[in-house]
């Protein structure tokens, strides 16, 4: 294995193989199908998406390239927020916006019969929800939950409660930490591109793929020298002699405490001076210690 050149200075074809897209999914094609034509527009043997999408629903969906796909648990535990219509089966009682506000917060929730995942009692909590419009029996919302919570199960428990019945009609996901609707890349945008950057304009290329280090920018940042990198190349752990520095994530994201305090056990990723990830793993010692293992390695990424 070799270290990588800094994502500034890669050439197309290492972007290629280790990027990632903000893809703007349409509605109609499953995740995965986005994901496979990705994967064949830019002309690389594999892709995941970041994040199951059902067909109907549209918005931010980070698209992982080539190598980029061993970063596809980053995405597990962040913060998603979408907008949402809710679909009254009555007339919007007067109170509709205070008992809506009493969803916020930790909610049980089990799999719809469809899902992919084991249908057991589960516990996913709604950091925020927001009424933003009404019209007749239709309520616009915008919610941020946690990463696993089904916003249709949602829909429906919020019809129960307002004594309506109520389900989920459009759906959109604007954010996917730590990828949000500024930087959406619609699959004709990506294919023109491609198409730009085969004729020698790689200007749309590379603002439409990005090194796949944009990924990963809510992560605490374990910053370690290029000799103990060429060892984590190799499936050794990072050990203390090794760490220049430790750093929170550089987008912190408020809800979940992610950026603000680094503890044991949770997963960070390692970079060389350059900027050029290494690793992801988890902080298991002190990085200020002199010695003994501190990160442990969970993803090689070179």
């Amino acid at each position: 294995m070799s270290l990588r050149a800094p994502p500034a200075d890669r050439p197309r074809s290492d972007v290629e193989t280790f990027g990632v897209v903000n893809v703007d999914k349409p509605p109609g094609p499953s995740a995965h199908q986005v994901a496979a034509w990705v994967r064949d527009l830019v002309g690389v043997d594999r892709a995941a998406h970041a994040g199951t999408l059902d067909p109907k629903v549209t918005g931010c969906l980070p698209v992982l390239l080539g190598d980029a796909t061993r970063m596809a648990q980053v995405f597990l535990e962040g913060v998603k927020e979408y907008v949402a219509v809710l679909e009254l089966h009555g007339p919007a009682p007067t109170d509709l916006e205070s008992v809506i506000k009493e969803f916020e917060g930790p909610l049980y929730q089990k799999p719809p019969r469809k899902s992919a995942v084991t249908r057991r009692l589960r516990v996913r909590e709604v950091y925020a929800i927001e009424v933003l419009d009404t019209k007749d029996r239709q309520v616009l919302l915008r919610l941020r939950c946690e990463s696993g919570t089904y916003i249709r199960k949602l829909c429906h428990d919020l019809g129960l409660a307002l004594g309506t019945g109520a389900h989920m009609g459009h759906l959109r996901r604007t954010t996917t930490t730590p990828f949000d609707d500024t930087s959406l890349v619609t699959m004709h945008d990506l294919a023109d591109a491609v198409a730009f950057a085969d004729g020698g304009d790689e200007g749309p290329f590379r603002d439409a793929i990005s090194p796949a280090e944009r990924a990963l920018v809510h992560l605490p940042r374990v910053t370690i020298a290029p000799s103990a990198a060429e060892q984590v190349a190799t499936g050794a752990p990072v050990y203390a002699p090794g760490v220049i520095g430790v750093d929170p994530a550089r987008e912190p994201v408020a809800e979940t405490g992610t950026g603000v305090d680094i503890e044991a056990g949770d997963l960070v990723a390692c970079y060389t001076p350059d900027g050029s990830v290494v690793c992801l793993g988890r902080l298991v010692g002190d990085p200020d210690a002199e010695r003994g293992e501190v990160v442990s390695l969970e993803r090689v990424l070179v």
